[in-house]
């Protein structure tokens, strides 16, 4: 607990067991964590005012290693690096005669280590290598020296946190209606002016950190400096992160520190000729699931190397901050893997708690939110692990939000399981609002997971092949598409108003673009890897429709910043009549999701006084709906006591989903 042991304390021989010891360490060894976590500018490759090069690894295994490429002819021997204490390897390379750097900006490089006697050797990327690439027909990742002699110097500043948080998750890759990998640049041009047209004011970029294998969607990293070089360059990824905080939009990097991938010629994986170079050795190392590399955080180095990595992708590229993925996998030692959570306190606490893990999370958070006010960190926890987000101070593992997993999980068990008329309201309430007291959350109706790991969205579920054929405004709609167009939105706006203190949606979803976006799987095809934004131009297809609904729900949420207050009053959740009534940030919510049955006068309960009118209707024609509501109708309350409420109102027509 850092407040009760602000100095470490908790034992003569054990000062970093608590997050107070750790940073009085950091304080004692490093000069305290403002420099431990600037380590990205000593380590890899580092310019000297004179032009000359240092370069700097941390290889504890190793016996020799040597730098090759492209300015020595890829000379195995001309260039060692020199031991140092603690298993740091250094070496200086002075700049050519006309001053210039002797390694050339855009060359290859590589690190070399001799294995045998005969002379064979192994080639490795540094850690900290800050570009990769790879030639279209190669497998390996090339390092590639970085230093541009006109670096992108950013323009704007970060805009202020968000008081209500509406998240566009996004993929660079797949973002263009074209059947290819697309760029930075289409996204800054193409895809940021829908993004703040559609009321979303926060990106979340999944798959930069670079990985070797595309359909891995970003979460198999082999270059944690990295930004993936198949989107373009890091000067363009620069150029995205500041156009968005332009048009007030902040940015966060879906960052994954919970494993790496196994790779070895182009990854973290056996850097020093060891299996435990950043990582735990035998079993502990390894994810048996995800067939990857597990760190060890209680590593000194590994620690410098994944703080300062958090530090790089701030200081750098200007993110506002973090989605940490796979933190469930962290704070356990089993991992998740056969383990389910009911929510007693046992499953929580005791030895299958990764206690390194826990600790790391925990200064990651303390020493992001300290440097930067404004910072805002996600974890993907699916265990519901008490705490998370509470402040470290508190004994809390400090995080902003947590994503409401069980939600997407509810949706699409309701949709799979059940008719319509057997939708239970309770349940979906439950489900909604069960979260922890004082510990926010991001609600979502389905989100990368839904799309990218071979499950169907909810517009799959709800329309399948449909979708093909009968998206035409042109044409009445069939009852598929009524049903399913009328539900998605309702799914949407019901989620968005009561589950949680944050909403996220996956890019093209809420627009029903997307099928199974891998390419792995596909026969490398893109054709499912792309969004068609293109269809939303057409006036004559129905996605237009969706898009309109998607853009005045976060339009109408910004106004009267409902995901800014305190969870919703919940005055009917009526099994007979399939009715859910809320009340939050002073605007009543009301869903009628029965399949046949409409109501008139029916009666729903109020808190504040006063008369009420229609914002949103997702029945208005210009949704897809029926417009069946007259929108100048003026709705007064009674002082009539209904539902522990103190007035009620008369809601003249509560239709039934489909007319």
């Amino acid at each position: 607990n850092f407040k009760d042991d602000p100095e470490g304390k908790c034992g003569s021989s054990a000062k970093g067991c608590s997050i107070g010891g750790q940073l009085t360490l950091l304080e004692e060894a490093e000069g305290g964590f403002d420099q431990f976590t600037r380590s990205y500018k000593g380590y890899g490759v580092q310019r000297m005012p004179d032009n000359s090069l240092v370069f700097k690894e941390w290889a504890p295994a190793a016996e020799a290693l040597f730098l090759t490429g492209d300015f020595n002819g890829w000379d195995n021997f001309s260039h060692p690096y020199s031991k140092k204490d603690f298993g740091k390897w250094e070496l200086h390379i002075p700049p050519k005669e006309d001053k210039t750097p002797a390694v050339a900006h855009n060359s290859k490089l590589k690190v070399s280590r001799r294995i045998s006697c005969a002379g064979e050797r192994l080639y490795r990327i540094s850690p900290w290598a800050k570009y990769v690439t790879r030639h279209e027909k190669s497998v390996i990742y090339d390092w590639v020296h970085w230093d541009p002699p006109q670096p992108y110097i950013h323009k704007h500043p970060r805009p202020q946190k968000p008081r209500s948080l509406r998240i566009y998750e996004s993929h660079v890759g797949i973002a263009s209606p074209e059947g290819k990998v697309a760029s930075y640049s289409n996204f800054t041009h193409n895809v940021l002016p829908r993004i703040k047209d559609l009321g979303y004011n926060c990106i979340q970029l999944m798959a930069i950190m670079e990985h070797a294998y595309y359909a891995s969607f970003g979460y198999q990293v082999t270059s944690f400096f990295a930004a993936s070089s198949r989107y373009g360059t890091p000067e363009e990824l620069k150029e995205l992160i500041d156009v968005a905080h332009s048009l007030g939009i902040i940015v966060l990097l879906d960052v994954v520190h919970s494993h790496a991938s196994k790779n070895t010629e182009d990854g973290l994986n056996s850097f020093d000729g060891s299996d435990s170079c950043f990582f735990h050795s035998g079993p502990r190392g390894e994810h048996s699931l995800w067939d990857s590399r597990l760190f060890n955080y209680s590593g000194w180095e590994v620690l410098r190397f994944l703080l300062s990595n958090l530090r790089w992708w701030m200081e750098e590229y200007r993110f506002d901050g973090f989605r940490f993925d796979g933190v469930t996998s962290m704070l356990y030692h089993h991992h998740g893997i056969g383990s389910g959570f009911s929510g007693d306190y046992t499953e929580y606490f005791g030895l299958h708690v990764d206690e390194d893990s826990l600790l790391y999370l925990m200064l990651a958070n303390h020493i992001l939110h300290t440097l930067y006010q404004d910072c805002i960190t996600i974890a993907e926890d699916v265990s519901g692990m008490p705490t998370l987000c509470r402040p470290v101070q508190e004994g809390g593992l400090g995080f902003d939000y947590r994503l409401a997993m069980a939600i997407p999980d509810k949706w699409i068990q309701i949709l799979k399981e059940f008719k319509d008329e057997d939708w239970n309201m309770g349940n979906i309430v439950y489900t909604m609002t069960n979260r922890r007291y004082g510990e926010k959350c991001i609600a979502y109706a389905e989100s990368h997971d839904q799309a990218l790991v071979g499950d169907k969205t909810l517009a799959f579920w709800l329309m399948d092949k449909d979708m093909y054929t009968n998206m035409s405004a042109l044409i009445p709609m069939n009852s598929v598409i009524d049903r399913g167009i009328q539900l998605h939105k309702m799914i949407r706006l019901l989620t968005h108003g009561l589950g949680g203190e944050g909403y996220l949606n996956f890019m093209g979803e809420q627009l029903q673009l997307i099928q199974n976006a891998a390419a792995h799987g596909n026969n490398e095809s893109y054709h499912y890897a792309r969004r068609q934004f293109n269809l939303i131009d057409l006036d004559h297809l129905r996605y237009r429709q969706l898009y309109a609904f998607d853009r005045d729900m976060n339009r109408t949420e910004d106004k009267y910043g409902w995901l800014a207050t305190p969870p919703a009053y919940i005055s009917a959740k009526h099994e007979g009549d399939k009715v859910i009534v809320f009340e939050r940030a002073n605007v009543i919510f009301i869903f009628n999701f029965h399949p046949t049955n409409s109501y008139s006068n029916y009666r729903v309960a109020v808190g504040p006084p006063g008369k009420y009118k229609i914002k949103l209707d997702s029945d208005e024609i210009q949704y897809g709906g029926h417009g069946r509501l007259d929108h100048n109708t003026e709705f007064f309350t009674e002082p009539m006591e209904f539902n522990n409420l103190p007035n009620s109102i008369l809601v003249n027509k509560l239709y039934y989903l489909l007319p």
